[in-house]
């Protein structure tokens, strides 16, 4: 890496996305994980080529599956985050993925306080089996979490739309269905023209919310 772009990475201020990633057994199915492991790998990718002074977009990913809800990829700066594929299996502990999401944003050590509004990405393509109000509320309310702008996404008709509008909480995006594995992909293309858009513009901490419409206008 060169000294001028080492003096740009550290200079400019982390932009969080954390992705909280349903890894239950039901995304076996259909081809379900094998296309969430390839849209976000390629998100990663993608983020790790931006080059900007103001932001230096980090990315975590929450799994919750199997036997609860564990961080797959801490929160690190794209560029250094190399992906590994993740497995479905269990259940949908949904809850605990919030609590997780919201302990994160909440660390100071973790996210500081120079950092940019963070970004909050759910998937899911199913009904959660543990308490997720309490968890989401306090996701919802909590003094930094609560100013993260939120993505969406349900796959297959199975999934619980009571629970991720709940998510959005009336925020300016919507609920994007996967009704085919494919349109992960779209997805989260979505959410990757949104957070780059964001990060190129003159103030990283404004809200930008690109329809997915515009899709096809983005260089990729």
């Amino acid at each position: 890496m060169s000294k001028l772009k080492e003096f740009t990475m550290s200079s400019a201020r982390p932009l969080p996305v954390i992705v909280l990633a349903d890894v239950s057994g039901s995304m076996s199915a259909n081809g379900k994980i094998d296309a969430l492991n390839d849209a976000v790998s390629e998100m990663i990718a993608t983020f790790a080529e931006e080059d900007d002074t103001r932001a230096e977009i980090h990315v975590s990913v929450i799994a919750f599956g199997g036997g609860g809800a564990s961080i797959h990829k801490p929160l690190r700066p794209a560029r250094e985050t190399r992906w590994e594929p993740m497995s479905a299996s269990g259940r949908t502990p949904m809850g605990e993925a919030f609590e997780l999401a919201r302990a994160m944003i909440e660390d100071r050590e973790t996210v500081p306080s120079r950092a940019y509004r963070p970004t909050l990405v759910l998937v899911s393509d199913g009904v959660p089996t543990d308490d997720w109000r309490t968890p989401l509320a306090t996701l919802l309310t909590s003094e930094r979490a609560s100013k993260a702008t939120r993505f969406a996404m349900g796959v297959g008709a199975d999934a619980d739309r009571e629970t991720l509008t709940a998510f959005l909480a009336n925020d300016e995006g919507r609920v994007f269905e996967a009704h085919e594995a494919r349109e992960i992909k779209n997805f989260f293309r979505w959410v990757t023209m949104s957070v780059t858009t964001r990060s190129r513009s003159a103030n990283p901490n404004s809200v930008v919310m690109v329809e997915p419409t515009d899709l096809d206008e983005f260089d990729f």
